[in-house]
């Protein structure tokens, strides 16, 4: 440490002053030679003791002085002085003071006050250092309102040493307590389990209330202990809840901030007299997500209104920008299903085929094609659903009415990658890396064998996709291009490819066919929705079939999908449910 002489009240300071010795005083404190500093004041116990609480109640990493001016008059003086302490976390904190001087015998040395050490430290005083940790951002939805906020979970635990011989009768009420939350506890174990465990033993984490309610019963008996822990805690149980604790994971380091500290003057029973200086704590910026309240709302109580696995994504295709993903209590259970579990995609899947073939130049909206009830391809016989036939019919009315028979036919004239390469340009098969969210879109795996390719064409076959994978389908057909998806504002998704953007000439062959899927196909129960454009799908299974519906309307696209829920009118019928209960016009 470098100790500055300057600023001082004469160019050359006189040897008879007092500033040499100040020097040497403020050199041996930069040092740390706390003893050989106390030596040259008039107090050294005294002074000593002070250096090192200081010291200590800063939890300095280091020390510099500056002289600024010096004075005196016979045998008093003063030194002012710039101190600067280097504190833990790259923290410095300077001031201005003065040290007071006295000589005698020809001898100065410094007269010990604690204004030595700071002009507002009182005589019995020392500095303490103390972190003022900021309070918690919040996470908030598009519309601003609140969907994670900072709080407290509270642990429950078991101290059989502090217990002692109450032990017993303190686990007994313990068990009571937590029966409604746990009724797999026994007494005799318990004590036995923490008498074993050499320190407090964990027991349940409860919420705010629950807590509450525990602590009331046996928070005073010997040997509990409840302790708080922060956490981020839903404002809603029922919004995004598989979302959220995923969001959670994701910026839970982003939320802390900066901690604000002060330097407190206190006294011998380390009370604090005053305030010395103090750095305010910055709380860090909300988390923004894309969900949108109107729109989550809307579909989670769309998806609640069935007892089988339920699930809609809606996202805006100008944006990318992931505005709900819904799933009711049946689906919550088997996870994040969504966003990555993996279904065949039936007739929704004819989208895709549909522009494959436009693109191919195999057909237009007005290619007449035959689409008879059934027909043998192969060693595959291909029905249509219920066995219709529509004899030689348009391609937009096999579309809309969803000829698995034309579709099948397209498909299998069609080269063993014909399907893979085009599904990635409407995302499906794409890979997104989005922060706060685990995806996956979908596969379609190139097939050289016939039957296969002919499954594939509508959406059977060998062909998944998750509800997330067929919204983006459908975001791509209304943006023209496959949308990169996105949840919390500021953070970039990762695209390992983005996908090509599909041709005007396929747009304007798939945007009218699946206007024609709603005016005049098999999802006329979303004709009062507005201008919505899309495809149904049944897909079959082993014992049963999926319900799906996949489209868009205006600047908003979706995926239905109910797992089981056999006819695509109930996928149809769920998103109505969601449309009703939308804004009037929302984006559109």
């Amino acid at each position: 440490m470098v100790v500055a002489l300057g600023n001082v009240t004469a160019c050359t300071p006189r040897p008879d002053g007092p500033e040499p010795t100040a020097a040497r005083f403020f050199a041996a404190l930069a040092a740390g030679d706390l003893a050989g500093a106390a030596e040259l004041t008039d107090r050294p116990a005294d002074a000593r003791r002070a250096l090192s609480q200081a010291w200590a109640g800063l939890q300095a990493n280091g020390f510099d002085a500056q002289i600024l001016n010096s004075r005196y008059t016979e045998d008093t003086g003063a030194v002012g002085y710039r101190y600067t302490w280097q504190l833990p976390k790259d923290r410095t904190w300077s001031y201005d003071g003065q040290l007071n001087m006295v000589r005698n015998e020809g001898r100065w040395n410094v007269r010990w006050t604690a204004t030595g050490l700071h002009p507002r430290l009182g005589e019995n005083q020392t500095f303490a250092l103390r972190a003022d940790p900021p309070r918690r951002a919040s996470v908030v939805e598009r519309g601003g309102t609140e969907v994670l906020v900072p709080g407290y979970l509270y642990n429950v635990l078991l101290d059989a040493r502090a217990a002692g011989p109450a032990l017993m009768s303190t686990a007994r009420a313990v068990v009571d307590a937590l029966r409604p939350f746990d009724d797999t506890l026994d007494p005799q174990r318990l004590a036995e389990q923490a008498s074993a465990a050499g320190e407090p033993m964990y027991l349940i984490t409860l919420r705010q209330g629950d807590r509450d309610r525990v602590a009331a019963a046996v928070g005073a008996l010997p040997g509990v202990v409840i302790t708080a822990v922060p956490e981020l805690l839903p404002t809603d149980a029922a919004f995004a809840p598989a979302v959220l604790a995923e969001v959670k994971k994701t910026v839970a380091d982003d939320l802390v901030g900066q901690p604000g500290w002060r330097v407190v003057s206190v006294n011998q029973n380390d009370v604090e007299v005053d305030v010395l200086h103090e750095v305010p704590a910055a709380p860090a910026p909300v988390v923004r997500l894309t969900l949108d309240r109107a729109v989550q709302t809307a579909a989670q109580n769309a998806v609640n209104t069935t007892g089988k696995q339920a699930m809609i994504v809606a996202l805006k295709p100008s944006t990318g920008e992931i505005l709900a993903v819904a799933q009711n209590p049946a689906a919550d259970q088997q996870g994040l299903l969504a966003t990555t579990g993996l279904f065949p995609p039936g007739s929704t899947f004819k989208i895709i085929t549909a522009g494959a073939a436009i693109e191919r130049d195999m057909a237009t909206p007005n290619t007449l094609l035959p689409c008879p009830g059934t027909m043998d391809i192969g060693h595959r016989t291909v029905p249509n659903y219920g066995g219709f036939d529509l004899g030689t019919v348009p391609l937009s009315r096999a579309f809309a009415s969803s000829c698995n028979t034309t579709f099948a036919e397209l498909a299998s004239r069609m080269p063993p990658r014909g399907l893979t390469t085009a599904a990635v340009k409407y995302g499906l098969g794409a890979d997104f890396d989005i922060p706060g969210l685990t995806t996956v879109t979908g596969s379609v795996p190139p097939t050289v064998d016939l039957a296969e390719l002919v499954e594939d064409g509508f959406g059977q076959g060998k062909v998944v996709a998750s509800p997330f994978g067929m919204a983006l389908v459908a975001a791509t057909v209304a943006a023209g291009r496959t949308p990169v998806p996105q949840l919390i504002e500021g953070r970039e998704t990762a695209v390992l490819k983005a996908p090509e953007p599909i041709s005007p000439k396929i747009l304007d062959g798939l945007r009218p066919m699946m206007r024609l899927v709603v005016t005049n196909g098999t999802a006329k129960e979303l004709l009062g929705a507005g201008d919505v454009r899309g495809k149904t799908g049944e897909a079959e299974f082993p014992g049963g079939s999926h319900s799906w519906f996949a489209g868009y309307r205006g600047d908003l696209a979706f995926a239905a999908l109910i797992v089981g829920g056999g006819s695509s009118e109930w996928a149809v019928r769920m998103l109505k449910n969601m449309f009703d209960q939308l804004p009037p016009d929302y984006l559109t």
